[in-house]
């Protein structure tokens, strides 16, 4: 089901936000079509632009920050207008991640003394230059109308049919997106497993690290049944590259399949190379299986097989097969 975040935006103390958010969350809740849950800014105290683009460099925070981000489908701007602009709070974290918001649908509710319309007008091209499809209905709440003494939130019914406007948009959008968010994820999914195929060849074990989820479970062709944690899973490919002096990795056929924060990629993989004594080692073709989870904005292995065929008359692995 689509995942829709109501983003407050503001963290301003005394702030109006949080009774604005509320009542979208809780309007919201009632749909069947799409999951909503708020999302407070207030929660994610970001430094100011102080952070790479991507994993691994980020930080702890912003790694925090780029998950919610992924985890959602599309977005509800809850945006007051400060000094005829959007609050910085709220451009800093959009300015923060990038990739994680890419092809997502987003929608507007606005306060302030034009109902924080001019917000809204900056923030769209924000959207455009972070590849957000906003919607064009939105909700604008003046504080002149829709806060009593200027504090309490009140909206008026028609304000009501005016979020179901744009909620319906949204969530459609979100929808009919969805397709173009799998494509980018296979593609990221597939360039992690040509960052395992680079990494090998470079024989780069902290490269490979960066690959793997820290619980990662590697059920492995050689001993014991299963491989717990990324420092086991290092361990295996550390003792591949005592073996070989020169070390080739391929992938073939490799099919994957993305949901909303797993993928599954198979096919088959074969290590080679030159060893130490010079000789050639042509190595053997398996089955492999990879499972990625997206971590931070991040597709990492959580789980990876590789197996052989076995020989049921005799119960010998058959190493001699090919894609």
């Amino acid at each position: 089901m689509i995942k829709i975040g109501i983003v407050l935006g503001s963290t301003r103390p005394g702030r109006r936000g949080d009774q604005v958010a509320r009542w979208v969350h809780e309007r919201a809740a009632r749909r069947t079509d799409a999951r909503f849950e708020l999302v407070d800014l207030a929660d994610h105290p970001l430094p100011h632009l102080a952070e790479p683009p991507r994993a691994p460099g980020r930080s702890e925070l912003a790694r925090a920050w780029a998950a919610t981000v992924a985890a959602f489908d599309g977005y509800v701007f809850v945006t007051p207008e400060y000094n005829h602009s959007a609050p910085a709070v709220l451009k800093n974290a959009m300015d923060t991640v990038y990739f994680e918001w890419n092809t997502k649908a987003a929608g507007f509710v606005s306060y302030g003394g034009v109902g924080g319309a001019r917000a809204v007008e900056q923030l769209r091209l924000v959207c455009g230059a972070l590849q957000l499809a906003d919607v064009a209905p939105q909700v604008t709440l003046p504080l002149a109308t829709e806060f009593e003494g200027d504090a309490v939130f009140e909206p008026g019914e028609y304000q009501v049919t005016a979020l179901d406007t744009l909620l319906e948009h949204v969530v459609a959008w979100s929808t009919a997106l969805a397709p173009l968010r799998r494509g980018d994820a296979e593609a990221a999914v597939r360039g992690r497993v040509e960052a395992i195929v680079e990494a090998l060849r470079a024989k780069d074990l902290e490269g490979l690290r960066r690959v793997y989820a820290p619980d990662v479970v590697s059920f492995d062709v050689e001993p014991p049944l299963q491989h717990v944690g990324v420092d086991a899973k290092l361990r295996n490919w550390a003792k591949v590259f005592t073996f070989f002096e020169k070390v080739d990795y391929e992938v073939r056929d490799l099919t994957v399949t993305v949901g909303a924060d797993l993928a599954v990629g198979h096919g088959f993989g074969r290590v080679s190379g030159t060893l130490r004594d010079g000789t050639a080692a042509e190595g053997m073709w398996v089955r492999v299986t990879f499972v990625f989870r997206e971590a931070g904005g991040e597709w990492v292995i959580v789980h990876d097989q590789a197996s052989v065929p076995f020989d049921m008359a005799t119960g010998r692995g058959v190493a001699d097969l090919e894609p």
